[in-house]
């Protein structure tokens, strides 16, 4: 038998990964180690919201986390307000979403305290990189190992495991499916001879915590009925992103403030409802724009419905054409188009948004549920059902995951099944039943923005999202 063999490994020391691995450390599970491919970690990502179905998770996984991220996270936003507005009126932020006339549609408060009111917990944003390096500080040093890029898993029948094949190198793998496309390469040092060394784990159980490109899936799914569906399908959905626009005419900055920003630091423009273009397709091309709290410049990110193909290949100026199109298809004000047609093409990124779908009805007696566990293997979050991030609920469904993997796989090491292939795999399918149709209506609700659509419906998901009773289900897994 072998001796150095982990209860828990995890794959990927993304916040999902790391929150698992706080979870099952808190409960006493201490032979675990988080596993990641970045050769180190780098201040990269964008600001996501931590809403109150995540902070309930986090906070249910380790209090003490989720006091951590929590007051990180206030700390940034209220040292920004008060570096930069302290001279202004106090006023509770929102974030507006109006029409292309500039009316409001409806307003959602930012203020912590409100939505702790409203659903029980509150709502924070914080970087990407931030979030990740205040998981990672709750967590023994010892625990994440970077550079290890997970490339195989066998199941060991002989030695009650799994083994995990990795490769450490100083060669950057690109990932197609879960970043911005700026066309600047990463600086690689290639006059420098690679150094690679493979390096094996063995594990009792395996959290699959590597992204919308997991590589655990594509093993798993290998010459399984799911092989199809091992990498992820473009969701007919993209992004196009500016950060700074430095040049405006006074007179253009003057009106799109006036008439879009007014007071605050960021707005949603987009139809009052989904609308039809004159193909009969639908059409939900959405900007947010937002105001720099550095430099106070404009930037934006526009969200839009666009064949894979249109956006393949397109930079800076280009990007900027495809923007100003589906302005024009859209019916945007002639102001908007021409802040887009301001953009610094060097200031231009573009990212096709891909999904893991939760079921694929491809038929309605029938539909296809691809699995998210195999043996002692289970995939979360980004793995198991990645998808835009419009509703802002991938990092939020993650943190879900990883609360119920963690109940379950406690409940496991408390009744000593880590050789019970079935109480193994039992725990397993109950997360599954739990998630996967939880998952199928938030993935619907995002890529068809049907919350947006009227009050009653806005207010209909946000109850049952935010409102998330963490006690029921945490009962409905043991």
């Amino acid at each position: 038998m072998l001796a150095d063999i982990y209860d828990v490994v995890i794959v990927g020391a993304g916040p999902i990964g790391l929150a698992t691995a706080i979870g099952l450390h808190k409960r006493g599970i201490e032979k675990i180690l988080v596993l990641d491919q970045t050769r180190a970690f780098l201040p990269v990502g964008q600001i996501l919201d931590l809403l109150p179905n995540g902070l309930k998770s986090l906070k249910y996984l380790d209090a003490h986390a989720y006091m951590v991220v929590k007051n990180t996270a206030l700390g940034l936003s209220n040292s920004q307000v008060s570096n930069k507005e302290e001279n202004l009126p106090k006023t509770v932020p929102k974030w507006f979403y109006r029409n292309l006339q500039g009316q409001v549609i409806r307003s959602v408060s930012l203020s912590f305290d409100d939505w702790v009111q409203e659903y029980g917990e509150g709502r924070v944003s914080l970087a990407w990189y931030d979030l990740q390096t205040t998981l990672r500080q709750q967590l023994p040093q010892e625990i994440v190992k970077a550079n290890h890029r997970c490339i195989n898993i066998v199941d060991e029948l002989e030695n009650d495991c799994v083994r995990i094949d990795c490769v450490s190198d100083t060669t950057a793998e690109g990932n197609p499916y879960a970043h911005w496309n700026d066309n600047k390469a990463e600086n690689v040092d290639t006059n420098s001879p690679a150094s690679v060394t493979n390096k094996s784990f063995r594990a009792r159980l395996v959290v699959a915590a590597d992204g919308i490109n997991s590589t655990i899936r594509r093993v798993l799914y290998k010459g399984s009925p799911y092989q199809d569906y091992a990498q992820p399908e473009y969701s007919g959905f993209a992004a196009i992103y500016c950060r700074e626009i430095a040049d405006i005419p006074q007179e253009l900055e003057i009106e799109i403030a006036a008439k879009f920003l007014q007071n605050s630091r960021v707005t949603t423009i987009c139809h009052d409802e989904i609308s039809k273009n004159a193909a009969g397709e639908m059409e939900d091309t959405r900007m947010m724009l937002f105001r720099s709290r550095i430099t106070n410049q404009f930037g934006y990110l526009i969200h839009l419905p666009i064949p894979l193909v249109a956006l393949q290949g397109k930079s800076g100026n280009s990007l900027i054409e495809l923007a100003v199109q589906a302005f024009e298809q859209a019916g945007y004000p002639y102001v908007l188009k021409q802040l887009v047609r301001l953009s610094p093409p060097e200031n231009i990124e573009q990212r096709p948004y891909y999904i893991h779908r939760a079921i694929i009805s491809e038929s309605e007696t029938k539909p296809i549920q691809p699995t998210w566990n195999a043996g002692r293997v289970v995939l979360v979050g980004d793995a198991a059902h990645g998808m835009p991030p419009f509703m802002a609920q991938g990092a939020n469904q993650g943190l879900e995951d990883a609360l119920a993997v963690v109940v379950l796989i406690a409940q496991i090491a408390a009744e000593n099944n880590w050789n019970n292939r079935q109480a193994i795999a039992e725990a397993f399918q109950k997360y599954e039943q739990l998630r996967r149709p939880w998952m199928a209506y938030v993935q619907q609700a995002t890529l068809n923005r049907h919350p947006y659509s009227s009050d009653d419906n806005w207010q209909q998901y946000s109850q049952q999202i935010y409102g998330r009773n963490v006690e029921q289900v945490i009962k409905e897994l043991v």
